[in-house]
Formats: C-alpha cells, sequence, structure tokens
C-alpha cells in the first residue's frame, strides 16, 4: 500500500484515474492532466457523505431471511388434512460464508433483535449502489 503522503507523478494518458487517496476513506476521484493529479471536490464531497452515511448505520448482518410453513412426511398429520395446518413458522437466515450457503434457524425473539442489523445490511448496499453511481457521473464529467 501506498502512504496518503506519497508523491504521485502525473499520468497524462488517461482522462482521470482512481487512486487512493486515503486507505481509511478508500478511494476518491482524481483528474490527471499536466499539472498532475486533483481531487474533484464534487466527487470527493459526495463520497465523504456516503462514507459519514455507511459510519452511522452499525452492526449489519449479511443475507436474507424467510419465513416458511412446511409440511412432514407423516400420513395422518395435521398439514395433510383439508385444509391444512401446516407446520412452523420456522424463521430462516441464509447468507454465503466461504462460497457455500449457510442457513441458521431462529427464534422470533432473535429476530426481533437482529432485525436492524439485516436493515442495515441491506442499507449498506443501497449506499454503495449510490457511490457506484457517483463514481460513474464523476468519470463520465471529466
Amino acid at each position: 500500500m501506498m502512504p496518503s503522503s506519497a508523491v504521485i507523478p502525473p499520468d497524462t494518458s488517461y482522462p482521470s484515474v482512481y487512486w487512493p487517496t486515503d486507505q481509511s476513506i478508500g478511494w476518491m476521484l482524481m483528474s490527471t492532466d499536466a499539472k498532475g493529479l486533483r481531487p474533484n471536490r464534487a466527487a470527493r464531497a459526495k463520497q465523504a457523505r456516503i462514507a459519514k452515511a455507511i459510519s452511522d448505520l452499525g452492526l449489519a448482518l449479511p443475507g436474507s431471511i424467510e419465513v416458511r410453513s412446511t409440511r412432514c412426511g407423516k400420513a395422518n398429520c395435521r398439514c395433510k388434512a383439508d385444509p391444512p395446518s401446516l407446520h412452523g413458522p420456522y424463521i430462516q437466515w441464509t447468507r454465503t460464508v466461504d462460497g457455500k450457503t449457510v442457513t441458521r434457524y431462529l427464534s422470533q425473539d432473535q429476530l426481533a433483535r437482529y432485525q436492524a442489523w439485516f436493515d442495515n445490511a441491506r442499507r449498506v448496499k443501497e449506499i454503495v449502489a449510490k457511490l457506484e453511481i457517483a463514481s460513474l457521473h464523476a468519470v463520465e464529467q471529466s
């Protein structure tokens, strides 16, 4: 990793490039011209607002929640009656860990405690999408 205080020679082969300026913040759009790298103020301000929004969120749990009611395999069970009375509801939290799908069953109490964290994970994805859109707009304007 290059320290943020390093002198960066200009690269005039591209109209703009992404360059790490502060590892704690991430990447900022920098304009390249004969004078060297210059930060795009609008892009930097937008990136700072997005970074603040992410830092205000708190913990985030990835994955999805699904509430299911199921039938069992017993022939004379209530779930086979007319009308059926299914087993459940069962709350399943599914996510990917090391490339594999992992499912965990949660109680109603656990779901109530973790719901804000699931909402935060969804919000992080929305904020990152906004950051990507802002980056694309900055590149198109340079």
